[in-house]
């Protein structure tokens, strides 16, 4: 039942902020909207307002769509003529200008998008965080798949001249490459000179199948370990390295001789030698700092500095994150659909209403935020998807309006149907396919 239920509340959310985009636009160009529908098939719920506009609650909850005064809609049935207003015929959706029709396109996806980003942005400032490293955890020297030595405890920043500033966005860039013979530009930050230098990683069909793709991680040719930044977030306000003078900020290099590669050593080092003295060297603003530090002891004769890795974003900072995160995404889904289509990437890794519903179920009984931010990503999808040159879908109408905008005319009813039924078959197939995915993966 909770499944079915965050299902509902999901798909209802993402098709109202779609289909919302194109209403918004579509009343801005004061374009009569005869109904905006959340789902499909028969209605069984109807409002109108008082512009003549029927809300409507539809039987199947696989989509929904938004009518609207259109020459096509007269010319199918002339009498529909004497249900309006002067007004409403003279601002048929085909006397507008043609940025205004494709506006009115682009506005489901960009809605969908708009989504992503607030969402984003609520939970990046909503949470504590901590800044991520990606040190190399084997001893690496020049080999016939890698040019040049990488040392251990070296960072990796960088995947085909993309910045990896976590977990993510590292499986993301690995991904990305499914399907490659060739070579993949890694760069990476010298711990000890902290300078930046590049190696080309020589792979063969990597990530070739399915299984790979899921933990794409295990068959990276490099052994990368994700760790915490040795990098502090925030300080206890009377805590002996707040009363030192240690600032949030500051990257800790050393505790006492011992050289600092990631925040967990921290800890290691305190536990293994507790000490009521402390000699701390950090990093701040590039110059070299050294605090010598009275810890407390904890009653497990533990030594307290008072810090933690953790800190909170600013609203702007959460935000431009959003904005990044959410380019990147749609890219990534875009890249990701085209190496379906080649057959780089597995299309098994397609999941239909079955999937989609299961991972509500599973991520609105992980809590609010984790149900919040698979909302962010499946609109991400949605968007990106609406965008392909499709006929029926968004990317398939502007494409029409492209087509239109170079001939000077429409194209004929005839071939604009035949694409249309086209395209219908091909969502069509793709559903099929996807639910079937879904079957396989449930039997299985």
């Amino acid at each position: 039942m909770i499944t079915i239920i965050a299902f509902l509340i999901l798909l209802g959310v993402l098709v109202v902020i779609h289909e919302g985009g194109h209403f918004f636009v579509l009343r801005m160009c004061k374009v009569h909207v005869d109904r905006f529908s959340v789902g499909m098939g028969p209605v069984i719920y109807k409002k109108k307002d008082k512009k003549g506009t029927e809300f409507a609650l539809s039987a199947l909850p696989l989509g929904g769509y938004v009518s609207y005064l259109s020459k096509k809609a007269l010319d199918a049935e002339p009498e529909m003529k004497k249900n309006f207003t002067d007004e409403q015929l003279d601002n048929l959706f085909e006397t507008k200008p043609k940025w205004q029709r494709a506006a009115v396109m682009f506005a489901g996806p960009l809605a969908n998008f708009i989504l992503a980003v607030i969402i984003f942005t609520f939970i990046f400032s909503s949470q504590q965080t901590v800044k991520p490293i990606f040190l190399v955890d084997g001893e690496y020297v020049s080999s016939s798949s890698i040019s040049g030595d990488i040392n251990k405890n070296d960072i990796l920043v960088s995947i085909n001249g993309e910045k990896i500033l976590n977990p993510t966005e590292y499986r993301l860039a690995l991904l990305a490459n499914a399907g490659l013979t060739g070579e993949i530009n890694v760069g990476f930050l010298n711990a000890k000179s902290s300078e930046t230098y590049y190696r080309n990683i020589s792979v063969v069909d990597f990530l070739s199948n399915s299984e790979q793709q899921q933990e794409p991680e295990k068959f990276f040719p490099i052994e990368i370990t994700s760790y915490i930044s040795p990098e502090i977030g925030s300080l206890s306000r009377q805590g002996p390295a707040s009363l030192a003078g240690v600032k949030a900020g500051d990257k800790i290099l050393e505790i006492d001789g011992k050289s600092i590669n990631h925040f967990a050593e921290v800890s290691d080092i305190l536990t293994s030698s507790p000490r009521s003295n402390v000699n701390l060297v950090i990093q701040r603003n590039g110059e070299t700092k050294n605090f010598f530090i009275n810890t407390e002891i904890s009653e497990a004769g533990t030594p307290i500095l008072g810090i933690s890795a953790a800190y909170k974003r600013s609203i702007f900072e959460a935000f431009t994150k959003s904005v990044r995160d959410t380019y990147n995404l749609s890219i990534k889904t875009l890249l990701f659909i085209g190496k379906m289509i080649t057959g780089n990437m597995g299309a098994e890794n397609l999941s239909g209403p079955v999937g989609i519903a299961k991972m509500s179920g599973e991520a609105f009984s992980a809590g609010f935020l984790p149900f919040l931010y698979l909302m962010a990503i499946l609109s991400i999808s949605l968007g990106v998807l609406n965008l392909l040159p499709i006929p029926v879908l968004d990317g398939g109408q502007l494409t029409m309006l492209a087509i239109e905008a170079i001939r000077g005319e429409p194209l004929p009813a005839r071939v604009e149907n035949f694409a249309y039924t086209l395209g219908a078959l091909m969502v069509g197939f793709l559903l099929v396919f996807a639910v079937t995915n879904d079957i396989f993966r449930w039997v299985g």
